[in-house]
């Protein structure tokens, strides 16, 4: 018999993606963080109401913090319990990851942009990438070499 898949119902596990941060930032590595959350939270997270657009990561004191997230709560969320949408949440890094990106950020002028936040085993990770941004021209250019890409795909599919 075959292992069951965990996926939500529309089959896939992802919760929320951050488009933008590829359009404005050159993704050099990709790390995977847990995320310190709250019972309501986690019910949000479930039914799909995440918004990672504008948001960001901040190191300070050791410790990785996920700042400008939107968790929208549900009208059912607990009624002793007031939810903060945008609330600081804690990522929880190995120390040796932390202590790179420190690196990384201080000295060599990285920032930290949320990816993609889904499910891995039942619970709830988020992908972050330590980028470089991208100006202008290099917006231009990655539009173009996307827009090349597509019109040669579909020579050849017709050709």
């Amino acid at each position: 018999m075959a292992a069951k898949k965990n996926k939500d119902s529309s089959g896939n596990s992802t919760i929320a993606h951050n488009r933008q941060a590829t359009h404005d930032y050159f993704i050099e590595e990709r790390y995977e963080a847990g995320l310190v959350l709250q019972g309501w939270e986690v019910k949000s997270l479930r039914a799909g109401r995440a918004q990672l657009k504008e948001s960001y990561v901040v190191l300070k004191s050791g410790e990785a913090w996920l700042l400008g997230s939107h968790l929208s709560p549900l009208s059912s969320a607990s009624t002793h319990v007031d939810p903060d949408p945008t609330r600081t949440r804690k990522l929880l890094l190995h120390r040796a990851e932390l202590s790179k990106l420190i690196g990384h950020v201080e000295r060599k002028g990285y920032t930290l942009v949320p990816l993609v936040m889904y499910w891995k085993k039942g619970r709830a990770k988020l992908e972050i990438g330590l980028a470089k941004g991208k100006k202008l021209h290099d917006k231009r250019a990655t539009e173009k070499e996307r827009d090349w890409q597509r019109e040669k795909q579909r020579v050849m599919k017709n050709g």
